[in-house]
């Protein structure tokens, strides 16, 4: 990318000639093969998201949420209404297409149309869902809907003791940006954030990458998959 210079020739970004701020993400739902992202709808997803849940036994899916865990089901209810009824985070319930069950949830938030920025988070994989191809395309279709939205940014931020989540964005594409240092408090401990994005010129390479690891072709019959999808990732970043 060449600088650009002002009249005074102090080097300026690039312009963004006929850019215009994107809309919000619409209340809706996303279709994908593995998987389908419904508008959380607390009466038909409460017990079904509960019971997935319980089966993390340890709760540790929770450690790094900002809420939980939930001793009593109509406490995890309550939270759903209060998330059902906001517009950012903009929530999903993940349901697994196979079985037609909720399995967790995901949302959209610090939604930014006039940065053009996007932020994926509160992900909650119940066991049901976790290594799943139905985990990998519920990201996938977030992604591809923000970008063809117009966002020009694509965030994802964590705890920076969670290595499990730094490990699964670094797998999906993201790119480190760094550390905010004591960036904010929750359940009563100091966190560091770590930083990821993914920007909108790079994302027709990821696409290609995910196309090709959600492929039939790409898992034997037993479900086990022939290409990695960092691997995938890599190539069709050396091919642009």
């Amino acid at each position: 990318m060449s600088t650009r210079l002002n009249p005074l020739g102090q080097p300026i970004g690039p312009a963004l000639d006929g850019w215009t701020p994107p809309p919000r993400p619409a209340r809706q739902a996303i279709d994908g093969t593995w998987t389908r992202l419904e508008p959380l709808d607390p009466a038909r997803h409460t017990r079904p998201l509960w019971d997935a849940n319980a089966l993390d036994t340890d709760g540790r899916n929770w450690t790094y949420l900002p809420v939980g865990p939930f001793d009593r089901i109509e406490d995890y209810g309550g939270w759903l209404q209060k998330m059902a009824a906001g517009e950012d985070p903009l929530f999903f319930t993940i349901v697994d297409r196979a079985g037609d069950r909720p399995v967790g949830v995901a949302s959209f938030l610090r939604i930014d149309p006039a940065a053009g920025s996007i932020e994926v988070g509160h992900i909650n994989y119940s066991p049901l869902a976790q290594r799943t191809r139905a985990a990998t395309e519920t990201m996938y279709l977030m992604m591809r809907e923000a970008f063809r939205l117009g966002y020009r940014r694509y965030e994802w931020k964590c705890d920076a003791l969670n290595a499990p989540s730094r490990a699964a964005a670094e797998r999906l594409g993201f790119t480190f940006e760094g550390i905010f240092r004591q960036a904010t408090i929750y359940k009563g401990r100091s966190r560091d954030t770590a930083w990821y994005s993914i920007l909108d010129h790079e994302f027709p390479a990821l696409e290609r990458a995910f196309g090709d690891w959600l492929g039939p072709a790409n898992f034997d019959d037993a479900g086990t998959q022939r290409r990695r999808l960092p691997d995938l990732i890599a190539d069709a970043r050396s091919a642009r």
